[in-house]
């Protein structure tokens, strides 16, 4: 008895040194990262509204780093090829990801995924929010959501509207105005939003929910005409476009978010580090400049907000896929 007794505690003290010894690694990590250049996985190809942010605040944050940061685009299956590519990556904060809505989308639309997004990921910050935009063509018969609605309930499945893609944030926008709405719409997906916005510009399809930051340029030029802005609030950008929300709609809230992530084991030090990091870069008013004119509402959150807001998303489209039996697998 006396024997176990002393060799129990013989293996305590080991493993609590060994614990200790952890721990001083950690810390020493942290303290010298970044000590070489950090790679930013962008999940989306290059000339999106995502790949635009990634650009916009990474210059800045490499200054604040005092390491360059490397832009990596791994566009495909709506941010899982960027994504599994980031959770197979070492934990050691030199592969950081730039995801988007898909972050949350992805798991409640597809039975199968190459990772899991709540296990795999530790939230870094919420970097920006860029609301959905409902348009139409501007010679279509459509002049607000209560007219939609009322067309929509009339014509069922008759009314056409263009998506950059299954799953993607425009098809989910239409999808959630049409489950809150007890309307049924007419889904035409495109290979991206180029074509999609090409083709409701030339009126072969009359309604788009496109992101902000993407229809703005032909809503300035009169190429589109806005019904409603899907955000919580108006939009400083187009101060008299109202909310889906207050147009017909209540509750309806739709946003384009980007966000950072690491791998899950990355030491918290070091994701303490980067988001401060970030935070900071987005106060910089070069880039809150350039990220408003994207129609961006720049945010900068903790890695606790970022937790709290992916878990709201993940229950909020899980909710409405099973209601509506969404499933893109």
């Amino acid at each position: 008895m006396f024997h176990s007794t002393r060799l129990a505690r013989a293996t305590s003290r080991v493993l609590a040194a060994a614990a200790g010894l952890l721990l001083t690694a950690a810390a020493v990590h942290a303290q010298s990262w970044p000590a070489k250049p950090v790679r930013l996985v962008v999940t989306y190809p290059p000339g999106g509204t995502v790949d635009a942010v990634a650009r916009i605040i990474g210059p800045k944050l490499s200054a604040r780093l005092g390491q360059p940061v490397v832009i990596d685009n791994r566009g495909g299956a709506g941010g899982a090829i960027g994504g599994e590519l980031v959770a197979k990556s070492p934990a050691d904060g030199y592969t950081v990801m730039l995801d988007a809505s898909n972050h949350a989308q992805n798991p409640a639309l597809r039975s199968k995924m190459p990772f899991d997004t709540l296990r795999d990921f530790a939230p870094v910050s919420l970097l920006v929010k860029v609301p959905n935009i409902l348009v139409v063509h501007p010679g279509a018969p459509i002049q607000s959501v209560k007219d939609l609605i009322a067309q929509a309930k009339a014509r069922p499945g008759e009314i056409n509207y263009a998506s950059s893609g299954n799953g993607s944030s425009p098809h989910l926008a239409a999808e959630l105005f049409d489950s809150m709405a007890k309307t049924r719409m007419m889904h035409v997906a495109y290979k991206g939003g180029g074509p999609a916005l090409t083709d409701v510009m030339a009126g072969q399809v009359p309604v788009f929910f496109a992101s902000l930051g993407s229809g703005m340029p032909y809503i300035q030029g009169g190429k589109l005409r806005p019904l409603a802005i899907g955000g919580r609030t108006r939009s400083p950008a187009l101060p008299e476009v109202p909310t889906i929300a207050e147009s017909g709609l209540p509750g309806y809230e739709m946003y384009e978010w980007n966000a950072i992530f690491v791998p899950a084991a990355t030491p918290a030090a070091v994701v303490e580090r980067l988001s401060k990091e970030i935070a900071a870069t987005l106060k910089d008013t070069e880039v809150r400049q350039r990220l408003e004119a994207l129609g961006a509402e720049v945010i900068g959150s903790g890695p606790a907000e970022l937790d709290a807001f992916r878990r709201a998303e993940l229950a909020k489209w899980s909710r409405l896929a099973k209601e509506n039996k969404l499933q893109l697998d």
